[in-house]
């Protein structure tokens, strides 16, 4: 009876690893993808030469470099211009598929930057 325990018990936590080798990486991703994402809006909003395709370019390349499914229709681009201060917000909206033994879900992420200004 004790081996069977531990056996159950050692598969288990075998499980709780492989889901974790494909849960973590995309929520990394995601979270590293969120930091450029502010560093290109702060970017943009010093730059009043760039336009926003040249953002949404930007933001492609960035997603590429993540492996993350993006593409020119899930970003958003905002400029909000008042006296002495360009605000840029920038938006995505994206899905993983995650496949799991037995079970398949999506990780649904929105990250979003906003820079304010100087």
């Amino acid at each position: 009876m004790g081996t069977l325990k531990a056996t159950v018990g050692f598969l288990a936590i075998i499980g709780l690893i492989y889901c974790g080798f494909q849960i973590i990486p995309p929520e990394i991703h995601n979270y590293s993808f969120q930091d450029d994402l502010r560093n290109l809006a702060m970017m943009a909003g010093s730059n009043p030469h760039s336009t926003d395709q040249d953002l949404v370019d930007s933001v492609i390349k960035k997603a590429q470099e993540y492996e993350i499914p993006l593409t020119p229709a899930n970003v958003t681009v905002q400029r909000i211009g008042t006296p002495g201060l360009n605000a840029v917000y920038v938006a995505a909206d994206y899905s993983v598929p995650v496949s799991l033994p037995g079970y398949s879900l999506t990780l649904h992420f929105t990250p979003s930057s906003g820079n304010k200004g100087f």
